[in-house]
This record gives structure tokens, sequence and C-alpha cells, in this order.
């Protein structure tokens, strides 16, 4: 008899501020031809094959923007938004908890300000969960690095083994609560909190497209690349 193939959860991480563009939405929530970075978000994981149940991790002062980026999107794979934390990884272990009952086997977290994620990338990281317990998108470092005193050069940095995180980043469910349940909070992301709790964690090609919406520059951009 072959094993049952596992099931996978997405966490749509939606909690943020975004303070670095200015304004008085949080950006995820922003107009991006006809739909905001959360729902396109959102709509990709849903196409993604094996994905079983999604959950999204909002700040508790946006509920009326939740509903009103998510409305008519029916899929029976959509609960109810999280109240996120104080913090992204306080937000993180929320929806972890509030997954629990559905008992997936395995979890995609992921930042709902990357709408452009391709599924080629989140097929990456739920094929390496066969092998080790996490696994991450990221792109290795190409460009020559420097250290600096303001904006004077001083000395370059070895670029050898250094990676540019993405996300999804995915766990085997049960190893990544645990993580975060004995975790601070205080995690950049969650490789941070696996690698703190002794998980391996390997990379997974990531993607140019896979950017993240930070500033009016990359607003800019994806409203762009949605023209095209």
């Amino acid at each position: 008899m072959s094993a049952a193939t596992p099931t996978v959860a997405a966490l749509i991480v939606a909690a943020g501020r975004g303070r670095r563009m200015g304004g008085t939405v949080p950006k995820q929530y922003l107009p991006l031809s006809g739909a905001c970075a959360l729902r396109r978000s959102c709509e990709v994981f849903l196409t993604q094959p094996g994905v079983t149940a999604l959950r999204v991790v909002i700040h508790p002062d946006d509920g009326d923007l939740y509903a009103g980026a998510m409305d008519g999107l029916r899929d029976p794979r959509v609960g109810p938004p999280v109240a996120g934390g104080d913090t992204r990884a306080a937000s993180v272990a929320a929806g972890l908890d509030a997954l629990a009952a559905q008992a997936p086997d395995r979890v995609l977290i992921h930042d709902a300000a990357r709408p452009f994620v391709p599924l080629s990338v989140i097929a990456g990281v739920i094929a390496m969960l066969d092998r080790v317990p996490g696994a991450c998108a990221a792109l290795p470092v190409i460009d020559a690095l420097w250290s600096s005193n303001g904006d004077i050069a001083r000395d370059s940095v070895p670029r050898d083994g250094l990676w540019r995180a993405q996300t999804p980043q995915g766990f085997r469910f049960d190893a990544i609560r645990a993580a975060h349940a004995t975790h601070d909070g205080s995690g950049a992301d969650d490789v941070a909190v696996a690698r703190e709790a002794g998980l391996e964690v390997r990379f997974v090609q990531g993607s140019e497209e896979n950017y993240k919406i930070t500033t009016q520059a990359d607003m800019i951009r994806a409203r762009a690349t949605l023209a095209r």
C-alpha cells in the first residue's frame, strides 16, 4: 500500500503595518489592478496542487480591510482570519495554533506582500519537505558585498554561501509549531525560529519575480508588472 500524500496548509502572514510604504492603508491591502497583494497571494496558494487549507493572519484592526480584500473568494479551504501578535513570530505562532485542529502534515508560511511567487517555487519548497523538516525559497547572493562606514566603502565581504531569503518557508507542521512554542518572538523569520530549535532547513531556488512589496518603488514595479 502506498503512503498517503501529505496534507499541506498555507499560512499567509498579513499582520504588518508596512511603515516604509507610508500612507494609512497597509501595503498588503493597497489596490493592484483590481486585487490587492493579500488577495493575489491567497489565490496563488489556492491554485497550488496539494494545498488543503489556508488561513490568513491579520492585524486585529484590519477586519474590514480583510473582508473587502477577500470579498467574493468562496473556497471552503479558506478559514476565518486569525488575529496576529506584537511580532511576526507571535503572529505566525497564532496562525499555527489556529491550524492545529486541521492537523496538516506540512505548512507553508508566506508573506502577503509577495503576490507574484511562482507555482514552481511553491512546489519546490513542498518537495524539499520530503527530505528535511524545513525548506526556504531563497536566491544566492551574486552581487559584490561591502561593509561601510556610513556611505564610505570599507571592506569587501565574501558572498560565498550567502542567500537572500524569500517566502514561502515550509516546514513539517508539528516541528515548526513546537519550535514557535518555545521561541521568544524575536526571530526575523521562521527559518530563524526553526534553526534556534535545531531543525535542519535547506534552501530551494527562489525567483526574482518573488519580490516583496515594501516601498513605493516596489508598488510601482508591481503595477507595471500587472500592466504588462
